[in-house]
């Protein structure tokens, strides 16, 4: 989970250097980033789309993106703390013109449709809590359930291929639960900077998703790393037993949110070899 607020700080520092208001720093957190993701090489063409999506607990907003031709796999991606925005969108459209049909949600949607994070990603952490506290174990089984069984139902997922997942920070434990919820769907599963991923008890995120069939890619930022250094060991030990693939690496220099455009500690060639390493496990495991 994100347990970090440097937003005061930053914004304090831009606004006595006469480079931005405080309302200006937000905003350009907020979404300045989002469209600056490098280029695919050999991009497909896609179609997106914002969706709604029944559940047995309410209707959730959605984003949905697909090449625009043909069947492809399909990815379920889970937003961190600071929900569905224009970055997760770019990252989302991205993945689509690498070839998959990419369903991002707003886990939030049970309490308000996105935006939910009022100034993006430079939102205040505590602002958020109230947000992450409504979600839980059974609410994330119950929406992946859900989500997957959407995707399922539309002409653009090819229904012979395995389905994937991936979290960044509390969305790392909902891609585990994802696998875990519907274990004859998903085949690959990938965690960024996951908050969570273990915890005390059996019903811990990843128990849960190594008694599934999936394959995962766990990248871990350095200064969680440091937090929680016994984490990589144990999820290592977890998924060798259960004799489940699993690529765990700490990214020396990332800190915790490096992945989306739109984050204050975004590192661009850390992302972009995560970015690289999740196109390789999608294209193993949803061959």
């Amino acid at each position: 989970m994100c347990d970090k607020d440097h937003f005061a700080e930053d914004a304090e520092i831009y606004e006595k250097r006469g480079l931005v208001t405080r309302r200006q720093f937000g905003v350009l957190l907020a979404a300045g980033a989002a469209m600056m993701l490098p280029a695919v090489v050999d991009a497909v063409d896609v179609k997106e789309s914002e969706v709604t999506i029944k559940t047995p607990d309410g209707t959730c907003d959605a984003y949905f993106v697909h090449p625009a031709s043909g069947t492809a796999p399909a990815v379920l991606v889970w937003p961190d703390i600071f929900g569905l925005r224009p970055a997760f969108r770019s990252m989302g459209k991205r993945l689509a013109e690498s070839g998959y049909a990419v369903l991002v949600v707003n886990p939030f949607y049970r309490k308000m449709k996105a935006p939910t994070a009022s100034q993006g990603s430079a939102t205040p952490i505590p602002e958020l809590m109230p947000l992450a506290q409504s979600l839980n174990e059974t609410t994330q089984m119950t929406d992946a359930k859900a989500f997957i069984a959407w995707l399922d139902q539309q002409p653009q997922v090819a229904k012979n291929k395995m389905v994937g997942t991936q979290g960044y920070c509390m969305g790392g434990p909902m891609a585990f639960r994802t696998a875990a919820a519907v274990p004859a769907r998903v085949g690959a599963v990938a965690s960024f900077h996951g908050g969570g991923l273990v915890t005390p008890g059996d019903n811990s995120p990843h128990i849960e998703a190594s008694k599934t069939k999936a394959s995962f890619l766990i990248d871990i930022a350095e200064n969680d790393d440091m937090q929680r250094p016994d984490e990589k060991n144990v999820l290592k030990k977890t998924f060798e037993d259960a004799k489940r693939p699993a690529e765990i690496e700490v990214y020396a220099g990332a800190a915790h949110g490096w992945c989306p455009p739109d984050s204050r500690v975004y590192n661009e060639p850390q992302a972009e070899k995560a970015w690289a390493r999740l196109l390789v496990l999608y294209k193993k495991a949803l061959a």
